[in-house]
């Protein structure tokens, strides 16, 4: 399966992840520093593609402006979903750009080379899924495997106790595919890729699924984002470093494993680590504590701060003296109250906090809000407002 091109999908919002993705779509969201999606195209490279075709959408100016038109000299070729209708729906719109066997990959999830690998060396009949073993699936793609390798049964969400396998969201493809893809049903407005496969197996196709050891590692809330850095370091997608910008005054404390990125200043007798990625020209003060956190460019933090398990946007200025205690705590996303998540707070593009201030564990602030000194925040704060006290 030699030079292959490979269709990545990379239109999608990431809606369970505001406020981080209201100014950005999920695919550029960080791991230890980096976007997903250059993680993912790092792992597509090593695993031989050639060629890349990027689906946009959502967000797509941040997507095509960071990355141009090459990657390590590989040729990027963007296509636009002018709406987000369905992961099915999103890969038509690739339909053109391949004229022969292709891979297909999530854009938005941490996937290793091995995965790809594998599912490209065991290529076998119209279709072939790359699955691994997974305790708990019932939030992803369920797959059930005959003894003979060929897909039974593919299952969104599963909820019943059979023996599924997780579908990683690499997927080889023959041409002929796409149209079956066209022809299937919608449901509530969107043309799912993985129903498009399911038609596939209804029509007599043969769809193989291929069980990898690689890693695979989905960020669907925002306190994924610190699971997907722990992944990152421990896996080796992320290695401690420090760049040779960054200024660590003598007297910081720097707890493997931790990134500093470019331009970063780290000031006399802070704390940074374990577990904690600064983005480039962050700022940490004197004596401020940073460990198990993700904290995105550009960002402010005081004198004195303690950040435990917090996930920051761009910008956010966080003033002397406030603390993110840490998780565990009980999160709102949409609202659904997710109950003991690991998640100190989520504070989003440009949040500002004037010191003092006191975040509850899986406090969730928006962006461009304005925390006012000696508060103490809970719960989920809406984009652009001032709390007080």
């Amino acid at each position: 399966m030699e030079n292959y091109s490979a269709i990545v999908l990379a239109a999608g919002e990431g809606s369970r992840l505001r406020p981080l993705t209201r100014h950005r779509p999920k695919p550029m969201l960080p791991v230890a520093t980096r976007p997903v999606l250059e993680c993912v195209f790092d792992e597509l490279l090593e695993a031989g593609i050639t060629d890349l075709t990027v689906v946009v959408g959502y967000g797509r100016e941040r997507v095509q402006s960071h990355f141009g038109p090459t990657y390590r000299n590989v040729p990027i070729r963007y296509v636009t979903q002018e709406k987000q209708l369905g992961s099915g729906h999103a890969l038509l719109q690739a339909a053109d750009a391949v004229d022969g066997p292709c891979l297909v990959v999530n854009g938005d999830q941490l996937v290793d080379r091995r995965i790809v690998s594998d599912v490209l060396a065991g290529h076998d009949g119209d279709a072939t899924l790359g699955l691994i073993h997974r305790r708990d699936v019932s939030e992803y793609g369920g797959v059930l495997l005959d003894d003979d390798g060929t897909v039974d049964e593919i299952v969104e969400r599963p909820r019943d106790d059979r023996n599924y396998l997780l579908n990683a969201g690499v997927y080889a493809l023959e041409p002929d595919v796409f149209e079956t893809i066209r022809a299937a049903e919608p449901r509530a407005g969107e043309h799912s890729l993985t129903d498009g496969l399911s038609a596939l197996l209804d029509s007599g196709a043969t769809v193989t699924g291929v069980v990898s050891e690689g890693v695979w590692v989905d960020a669907t809330y925002p306190w994924d984002l610190l699971a997907l850095a722990d992944a990152a370091f421990e896996h080796g997608f992320a290695d401690t470093q420090v760049a040779d910008s960054a200024r660590v005054h003598e007297t910081a404390t720097l707890v493997e494993p931790v990134v500093v990125a470019e331009d970063c200043v780290v000031g006399p007798g802070a704390v940074v680590g374990p577990g904690t990625c600064l983005g480039e020209n962050v700022t940490v003060g004197a004596n401020a504590v940073v460990e198990g956190s993700a904290v995105d460019a550009d960002t402010r933090l005081g004198p004195t701060v303690s950040l435990r398990d917090c996930v920051t946007g761009r910008g956010v200025r966080i003033g002397a003296g406030s603390t993110v205690v840490g998780g565990p705590g009980d999160v709102q996303i949409e609202g659904t109250v997710h109950r003991n998540r690991r998640l100190g707070a989520v504070l989003a593009d440009r949040v500002t906090d004037e010191g003092g201030v006191t975040y509850a564990p899986g406090a969730v602030v928006g962006s461009s809000a304005v925390v006012h000194a000696g508060s103490t925040v809970r719960g989920t704060v809406a984009a652009d407002v001032e709390v007080r006290g």
